[in-house]
């Protein structure tokens, strides 16, 4: 199965009623990396009234989260529920909140952390993650153009390609297609064609 996860940090903010939320998400996939990422924002706005987190995890199919002094219920839940919704996983978030004098209420606290969290959502770089394979394989230069007409068929990524004294490709498929992609290079090469296949592991194909 795949996920949705983030190549890379992202921030966001939201102003509310002279309020400032700043939006942090990170791509971790452990608890003490989301652990980490939450204890350095802290560290980093010892000023702030609230630091709220949330994180949703791959690893034993967690989710924490945490209001952080805030009413409960207005702040850690709605950054979760943004991330659930969003259908991301393997991602911590934290809203630092720096306090305006007006108290927001408790939609006003919802519509806050939400959208700041939201913000930061919309500015990150998203990763469709699925179970893969990389094809390694060498033919002769007549099988070419046959091998590449088929590669959108199976929604093959190209890594590398090496045109010496034959054509060499290494390949990323997608796990559930590799078996039938890897029987079509055999068939459309009438078996001349050196394949060889890795392990399955986890890799980007947004």
């Amino acid at each position: 199965m795949g996920y949705i996860t983030l190549a890379e940090k992202a921030a966001g903010e939201y102003e509310e009623k002279k309020s400032q939320f700043f939006a942090v998400i990170c791509p971790v996939q452990t608890e003490q990396q989301a652990v980490d990422l939450i204890n350095s924002v802290k560290a980093q706005n010892r000023k702030a009234r609230h630091n709220v987190y949330a994180y949703v995890l791959r690893e034993n199919n967690t989710t924490r989260y945490s209001d952080d002094g805030e009413p409960q219920g207005t702040a850690g839940v709605p950054v979760l529920d943004v991330l659930l919704k969003r259908g991301v996983t393997d991602v911590c978030a934290v809203v630092t909140r720096y306090f305006g004098g007006v108290l927001l209420g408790a939609n006003g606290l919802v519509r806050a952390y939400s959208t700041a969290c939201g913000k930061a959502l919309d500015n990150a770089k998203l990763k469709v993650m699925c179970d893969a394979v990389k094809v390694d394989c060498r033919c002769e230069y007549g099988f070419y153009g046959k091998i590449s007409y088929i590669l959108p068929e199976f929604e093959v990524k190209v890594l590398e390609s090496d045109f010496g004294s034959d054509v060499r490709l290494s390949m990323l498929v997608k796990a559930e297609k590799s078996e039938e992609f890897c029987k079509k290079l055999t068939d459309i090469t009438g078996g001349k064609a050196a394949i060889d296949i890795s392990d399955i592991f986890s890799a980007d194909f947004a």
